[in-house]
């Protein structure tokens, strides 16, 4: 867990991750919630398989422009570093923003990966690391530490190294569960899969019900008892406005007002019903696509056999 200090090393450093493929990456700000941030730490990890922290750097950046923008052109711009962060857009601001490229975020990965695959309460580093990796013990007391201070801690050390190592075991995790999410169409075992459906159809249909059917209790008792919050849940209500007016009438005001409002209509059934013949006269924009459904053959018996 070499932490670095001086320009030269960091930047010697620096020009060794340019042959790295992948990098793991998080950031240390001081002043976060100040109009003037300050990048003060940048930490790299340059081995996945490293769990002891003796192959996470923790470059100090405090107010070493020179250090940071050289960071920024030698490993942020290079197309050929897959950069790893979580929260990738908050480490950008300071790290090349848009300019930054072959970037990955573990944050979206995980947004992406279907919730009875990841069911967690949130997408924080901290609950995906302990969820996908076992790491219960991750304390986050330090993140919001000052940062700023010189020398830094030794716990704001330890956390600072310990977060990338959370973050490449996380993207690992993360790789897998996108692999059994996302499989290859053209190898899916239909029949498996249709075993599945079906199952978990009947078991949606009884769940859903019960669902909405304790919804309605419950809003109706809460309204009726005069309470806003349980310790389950919170009645709010709110008022939806909509304002009407006959078409007619619209029309006239445009005439008389000499009003631009021209854009397009989407003619209903029941539209171009109503304008018969009329409908050639008008010019038309047709938008041709295809919808899928899927229907359980269960449920299409009970269609047909009511």
């Amino acid at each position: 867990m070499p932490y670095l200090t001086d320009a030269s090393e960091i930047q010697d450093i620096v020009a060794k991750y340019t042959k790295a493929k992948t990098l793991w990456i998080d950031t240390e700000v001081a002043e976060y919630n100040s109009r003037n941030p300050r990048l003060s730490l940048i930490q790299v990890l340059d081995d996945p398989e490293d769990m002891s922290g003796d192959r996470v750097l923790l470059l100090d950046v405090l107010d070493q422009p020179d250090v940071v923008a050289n960071f920024i052109e030698q490993i942020m711009l290079n197309p050929a570093i897959e950069k790893v962060f979580h929260n990738a857009s908050y480490d950008l601001k300071f790290l090349g923003n848009k300019k930054a490229k072959n970037i990955t975020c573990t944050l979206d990965i995980a947004k992406k990966i279907p919730y009875y695959l990841l069911p967690v309460p949130n997408y924080q580093l901290k609950t995906l690391a302990g969820l996908l990796c076992n790491f219960h013990n991750v304390d986050k007391q330090e993140q919001n530490s000052d940062w700023g201070q010189r020398p830094l801690t030794e716990e704001q050390i330890d956390y600072a190294y310990l977060d990338c190592i959370y973050l490449a075991q996380v993207h690992r995790r993360l790789l897998e569960l996108e692999a059994e999410s996302n499989p290859d169409p053209e190898t899916e075992n239909l029949i498996a899969l249709g075993i599945k459906y079906t199952q978990l159809e009947e078991q949606w249909k009884l769940l859903n019900s019960e669902y909405e059917h304790l919804q309605e209790r419950i809003k109706k008792a809460m309204q009726t008892q005069n309470v806003s919050e349980t310790s389950f849940c919170k009645l709010s209500g709110y008022e939806r406005k909509t304002i009407k007016t006959q078409f007619a009438e619209l029309a006239r005001l445009v005439q008389t007002k000499g009003l631009n409002l021209d854009f397009p209509v989407t003619l209903t059934q029941k539209l171009q019903k109503d304008l018969g013949e009329n409908l050639e006269e008008l010019s038309v924009e047709i938008d041709t696509n295809t919808a899928w459904r899927l229907t359980s053959k269960s449920q299409e018996y009970n269609d047909e056999n009511p």
